[in-house]
């Protein structure tokens, strides 16, 4: 494999991991302000119970973590490879 292409393969691991992060950063700000909001209403039972659960601040956040271990795998590959290789 040409070192071109293992620097673009690393290069791409750490494009995941800053997505990553990005994404676990929104969906806990997402989830923050959210709950946030309930909690200032009358009736805080929602915010108490944390029922129904939003699915968007989650699924942010798992596809964070997703997208951090791909891009660590892709990093640990690309290295791999530039040293034994």
């Amino acid at each position: 494999m040409p070192y071109t292409d293992l620097w673009i393969l690393m290069g791409l691991g750490g494009i995941f991991i800053v997505l990553g992060i990005g994404a676990l950063l929104w969906g806990g700000g997402e989830e923050k302000e959210y709950y946030r909001a309930i909690s200032e209403r009358t009736d805080v039972r929602e915010y108490m119970e944390h029922t129904p659960e939003r699915p968007e601040p989650g699924a942010l956040k798992i596809g964070g973590v997703i997208s951090i271990i791909v891009g660590l795998v892709m990093l640990i590959v690309g290295g791999g490879f530039w040293l034994w290789g």
